[in-house]
């Protein structure tokens, strides 16, 4: 679980436990975050269709994708990376072909200039403000690192799933965010929509395809899926390999004899992904709870982020040679330096012009990770009071474990 064990070694134990009670944060979140937009699209299209079915009945839907992730979690790492896999091949096969329909229809109008400033009002500065959405997109391509133990050759078939996960789905993102650009026009660009409408990769392939709206339909009901199964097995195996070790409650190390699955850190995440969801959808509404909670995710995870590009400098510069100037000092600190404006600008946190404060409830959620985390100090504090061998054994938390 190198999330954790990164930190540890090359900060300090106390820096990778944090970095492990955040991870497991940003984990309980993904889960709710898409399934809001699971339940508001599936709501709203519905009633596009059939008028008397209630656009803002939105929660049994979301309920419906928490129990299919629960079922896939229990059932162990097999069937949740089996269900991941055919969900998130058929997503990208519908979106690969509808950006293939829309670059023809684009015709003439297919343009380099969406590559550059030229559409954006604020030139560059908008460009780092709106990198907030594109971490946000490609948070969790490290989530296959606490599935370490889970996997045959973990040295060699982690890195590779981490490295050409982004590659691929970078590549994935440039060509569909490109075609669906020039077929929509740059220049009106901003009022193009995640949800549903006109403004919408379900509008636009209903205004220009017919049916084949339904297939977007359905790919978008899988994409949330699997990314809320992607964020029960992140959060899951983060928290029973911490639990192993006693840093964590240990109750979420237990593990089912039958398929295992780490169950009760699987039953927290489904609690934490329902009360959630509801709490802030009913509270609001799902499309404000979905800001919220995307926020929220993205102050975590770009933390972390910080923390493991400072981690790789430290980490490198006390190991006995092999330090190098490139890949271990000054890589790292563009990274912190790509990170921190991006961080400031999702915390609403006006340090530099382009950034805007957050406007409540979205502003609620920089003081509710806050909290959180000063929990996660108080705790800490506690276990290095009683036992700090549980905080310093984070540095080899993912070296060994029972998980088959």
């Amino acid at each position: 679980m190198s999330e954790a064990h990164q930190p540890a070694r090359g900060l300090h134990p106390g820096a990778g436990f944090l970095v492990a009670w955040g991870y497991v944060l940003v984990g309980w979140l993904i889960p709710p975050l898409v399934l809001l937009q699971l339940g508001f699209t599936t709501a709203s299209t519905i009633n596009s269709e059939f008028h008397g079915y209630p656009a803002n009945l939105w929660w049994p839907w979301s309920l419906a994708g928490a129990v299919i992730v629960l079922a896939a979690g229990y059932y162990g790492i097999r069937t949740s990376a089996r269900l991941g896999t055919i969900l998130g091949i058929s997503e990208i096969a519908v979106f690969l072909v509808l950006a293939v329909f829309l670059l023809v229809h684009a015709g003439g109008h297919n343009s380099g200039q969406v590559f550059t400033t030229h559409y954006s009002p604020t030139g560059l500065t908008g460009v780092i403000g709106g990198s907030v959405f594109t971490l946000l997109a490609f948070r969790g391509f490290e989530g296959a690192a606490p599935l370490a133990e889970e996997t045959r050759d973990p040295r060699r078939t982690i890195q590779r799933a981490v490295l050409l996960a982004t590659l691929l789905i970078a590549v994935l993102y440039v060509f569909t965010t490109y075609a669906v650009d020039v077929a929509f026009g740059p220049k009106g660009f901003a009022a193009f929509a995640s949800q549903t409408g006109n403004a919408s990769w379900e509008g636009l392939a209903r205004w220009l395809y017919g049916l084949f709206w339904f297939f977007v339909f359905l790919a978008i009901v899988n994409s949330t899926i699997a990314n809320a199964n992607a964020g029960v097995n992140v959060s899951t195996r983060t928290a029973y390999a911490m639990g192993r070790i006693g840093a964590f409650p240990r109750f979420l190390a237990i593990v089912s004899p039958r398929h295992r699955s780490p169950v009760y850190s699987v039953l927290v995440a489904f609690v934490i992904t329902v009360a959630v969801t509801l709490a802030l959808g009913l509270k609001y509404n799902p499309t404000v709870a979905f800001a919220m909670v995307g926020t929220g995710l993205v102050i975590v995870i770009v933390a972390i982020y910080i923390l493991m590009c400072a981690a790789c400098i430290g980490y490198f510069a006390r190991r006995q040679g092999g330090f190098n100037w490139l890949s271990h000092l000054i890589i790292p600190l563009l990274g912190i330096a790509a990170f921190v404006p991006a961080w400031l600008t999702s915390a609403g946190i006006k340090v530099f012009s382009f950034v805007t404060p957050l406007a409540p409830p979205l502003s609620y959620t920089g003081p509710g990770v806050a909290g959180f985390m000063v929990l996660g100090v108080i705790y800490m504090i506690y276990l290095y009071w009683t036992n700090p061998g549980r905080i310093t054994d984070v540095g080899l938390v993912h070296l060994e474990g029972d998980l088959g």
